[in-house]
């Protein structure tokens, strides 16, 4: 994508996206990193169902420490895999605790050490607590990067090399953000409402429909 083409799409994301933002529910860098995990593979809307819940019960990652998983799995039932998330989940506030003094690790390397914590987790966590600057690369980042023509990577490590050579660290944050929400609501991986995007001008998915 051409600069010119670049900055045009950001600020129609902008446009459309004003307040970019985690449509998770934390209230600390605690409840940030447990929402996270178990978001893998799993709606926001079904992981803020259970959280008020599990943290009301677990308020800080020394009391979950010492949870038992069966009565964490059965707070997170509705989520999917909620035995091996509450097994995770348990193990990561007890190695934290107990090799962190209780404080969420601020390197990528520390986060991903931990149970349950993958590369696109790792990275949520950073950017989100403004640790790292870092792109986090979604099944709708990923979509939307490659039907824009962003990137042609076949795996997240591969668009995430790709989005972060193209765009400046300053704008990582909120491209992630906005394009899940374009992806969402937009860009779906079933039956996208091309005919109503506002990227279509700019997408090469859509350049025979727009010459």
């Amino acid at each position: 994508m051409k600069p010119q083409a670049r900055a045009k799409l950001l600020a129609i994301l902008e446009t459309l996206y004003p307040e970019p933002r985690s449509e998770l529910d934390f209230s600390n860098e605690y409840e940030l990193l447990i929402a996270v995990m178990l978001s893998a593979q799993c709606t926001d809307k079904k992981v803020n169902q259970v959280t008020p819940e599990l943290f009301g019960k677990y308020p800080s990652l020394k009391r979950l420490a010492g949870a038992r998983v069966e009565d964490v799995a059965a707070i997170i039932r509705p989520i999917n895999y909620y035995k091996t998330k509450s097994a995770n989940i348990v193990a990561t506030a007890q190695r934290i605790t107990e090799e962190y003094r209780g404080t969420v690790p601020k390197t990528h390397e520390e986060l991903t050490s931990l149970p349950g914590v993958g590369r696109k987790t790792a990275n949520v966590v950073l950017g989100e607590t403004g640790a790292v600057p870092s792109l986090p690369v979604d099944t709708h980042v990923f979509r939307v990067s490659n039907r824009l023509g962003l990137s042609s990577g076949k795996t997240p490590e591969a668009v995430e090399r790709d989005l972060c050579a193209i765009f400046k660290p300053s704008e990582w944050r909120n491209l992630h953000h906005r394009f899940i929400f374009h992806g969402r609501r937009v860009c779906k991986a079933r039956n996208p409402d091309c005919a109503l995007c506002e990227l279509r001008r700019i997408c090469p998915s859509q350049a025979s429909d727009t010459a």
